[in-house]
């Protein structure tokens, strides 16, 4: 029953979060949550909520993704999703020296876990 045009899109960057945090507030003032692409955008959506007077989470809960370091430093602190880069990263490296050794490497899709950072946004 949610409204499937409450999306925005943002640029990965916090002047394309603060944007698009308008863009949805403005259609959206009604709104009691929001999952920002980005830890960066989501610190803008965080700023962009309080100065339209929105409390966080009592208002709006709020999710980032990528759980940098800022994260954690925002007021309030911002709950996130962080995928596991390292692992990623060793098993991307170990997929291509396979197929430079001439290994058969699956097409079979693979996903890795994430993990969901609780914080005091949500």
């Amino acid at each position: 029953g949610l409204p499937a045009d409450a999306v925005e899109h943002g640029d990965f960057t916090t002047a394309g979060g603060a944007a698009a945090c308008r863009r949805l507030l403005d259609a959206h003032p009604d709104l009691d949550a929001v999952f920002v692409a980005s830890d960066p955008m989501a610190l803008a959506a965080l700023n962009e909520l309080a100065s339209r007077g929105r409390r966080v989470p009592d208002d709006v809960a709020v999710f980032g993704f990528d759980d940098l370091g800022l994260a954690e430093s925002a007021t309030p602190p911002l709950s996130t999703v962080v995928n596991p880069v390292e692992e990623m990263a060793r098993t991307a490296g170990q997929m291509l020296v396979d197929v430079l050794e001439g290994q058969e490497v699956s097409d079979a899709g693979l996903v890795l876990p994430a993990e969901l950072v609780l914080r005091r946004s949500t």
